[in-house]
């Protein structure tokens, strides 16, 4: 089984950035963690600033793997053009956010990417995307 895990804008800085909100970890140590908790898929990662590239990586795996778990970042909130590759492809997508998108900015209260996911995890820190994976696992 294939899982794509996508990560958007300023994801790469987690581990150094705004650790009250995001913690202290660093992604590429939490991604060796999943590896090694699930060994027996085969777990590929792309992070990105721009989203245009964020799209080309939707598409270019959208028909092939088993499953997408995507956190779009900033574009959750604004990029109708993620939300429509989203919708165009067959992969299943899990959104998640690390932080509680509820319990901030008014304006992150709104998720344009989430009505096309086959669900929306938020607020479990990057435990969250361990969920994500479970949930694509059955299904």
């Amino acid at each position: 089984m294939k899982i794509q895990i996508i990560n958007g804008p300023n994801l790469n800085l987690l581990g150094l950035r705004e650790p009250g909100i995001y913690g202290n970890q660093g992604f590429d140590e939490y991604l060796k963690s999943l590896r090694d908790l699930y060994s027996i898929l085969e777990i590929d990662y792309f992070q990105s600033n721009v989203e245009g590239e964020l799209i080309n990586k939707l598409h270019e795996v959208g028909f092939s793997y088993d499953g997408i778990v995507i956190n779009a970042g900033g574009y959750t909130h604004t990029s109708v053009a993620i939300a429509d590759a989203i919708a165009a492809i067959k992969t299943p997508v899990v959104e998640v956010h690390i932080s509680n998108i509820y319990a901030r900015e008014e304006y992150r209260h709104v998720s344009l990417t989430g009505k096309n996911c086959k669900g929306v995890l938020t607020g479990f820190g990057m435990d969250g995307y361990r969920l994500a994976i479970e949930s694509l696992l059955k299904g």
